[in-house]
């Protein structure tokens, strides 16, 4: 995080939110939400590369770093954090929609916020690494079991053996004692291994291991209830994704299917694993601009980028 940004609180539900801001105070908003177990430093390497432009806009989530700690699983729901969300996004930039840019659970949260009809006024782009709409994943996963193939079905198998860990994190023993053991070495360490990052790039925060543990509300709070019923969930706001390839978590292939669900979609793979905005830092803040820039063009052109 840029050593001149400015922190602020926005409070939500009862629950106060640490807000950090630098950047071009003239320039257009954008707000950075990051995943399980970040805080806002997951953004460190990328911030400094949007300042000249963006008023850069990130936030610890309920439950990590600098913000309230909620102990009961339903705070954790996607609906509230959505409603975090928004919450900051009303107050960084009351009159103007914002630009996003969301990885792991923080793109899982975006994309509930997406969803919402006040996305249209409030969002301006939406940029999603590495966070599935669980809604969307739930369809994807019915349809190739619906009408199998041999393709189909090794890919649903693939993203059940990438996603097997949460099954641990819904039973909180087992979930603390994963979490220990995982990262038993030190955060960079597991980084390394886990998606190939340069340990000499991370800083393992003082929080870590409390906001592991606590996030594991996320997965017990969101994903057998939505993945046993996933909602038709039609996306008016141009996204973007990007898809990190070689990521071990989240497979590629699931967003096969985002453009039966996102009328204005863009997509640009990169060779990266899971903590893409860390080891490559300098392709998320290119990508992230040059979506940017397509809409400012086509904005220009008196194309309605909504739709």
């Amino acid at each position: 995080m840029s050593s001149n940004a400015v922190r602020t609180t926005v409070v939500n539900e009862g629950i106060r939110l640490a807000v950090f801001e630098s950047g071009n105070p003239d320039g257009d908003p954008i707000v950075l939400v990051h995943g399980w177990p970040d805080t806002h430093d997951l953004w460190s390497h990328i911030v400094p590369q949007l300042e000249d432009r963006f008023r850069v806009i990130s936030y610890d989530s309920r439950g990590a770093g600098e913000s309230t700690v909620p102990t009961e699983q339903s705070a954790y729901k996607l609906a509230r954090l959505a409603s975090d969300f928004y919450a900051v996004a009303d107050a960084v930039s009351p009159d103007a929609p914002v630009h996003v840019l969301a990885h792991d659970w923080g793109a899982v949260e975006v994309w509930e916020a997406a969803a919402q009809p006040r996305a249209k006024d409030r969002i301006r782009s939406y940029t999603s690494i590495s966070g599935p709409n669980l809604d969307h994943l739930g369809k994807w996963s019915q349809s190739r079991l619906r009408t199998p193939t041999l393709t189909g079905i090794k890919q649903v198998l693939a993203q059940v053996r990438a996603s097997w860990y949460t099954v641990t994190f819904h039973i909180p023993l087992l979930a603390k004692l994963r979490i220990k053991r995982q990262f038993a070495k030190g955060w960079p360490a597991f980084l390394e291994e886990f998606s190939g990052v340069d340990p000499s790039l991370v800083t393992q925060n003082p929080t870590l291991w409390s906001d592991a543990t606590n996030g594991t509300n996320l997965y017990r709070a969101n994903i057998l209830p939505i993945l046993g019923n996933p909602r038709d969930r039609h996306i008016d706001i141009p996204v973007h994704l990007i898809v990190n390839t070689e990521d071990v978590a989240v497979r590629p292939y699931h967003y096969d299917d985002t453009g039966k669900w996102v009328k204005d979609l863009t997509r640009n793979d990169i060779p990266a694993g899971h903590w893409s905005p860390i080891s490559h830092a300098d392709d998320i803040a290119r990508l992230t601009r040059e979506f940017i820039d397509s809409l400012d063009a086509r904005a220009g052109q008196g194309t309605n980028i909504s739709l």
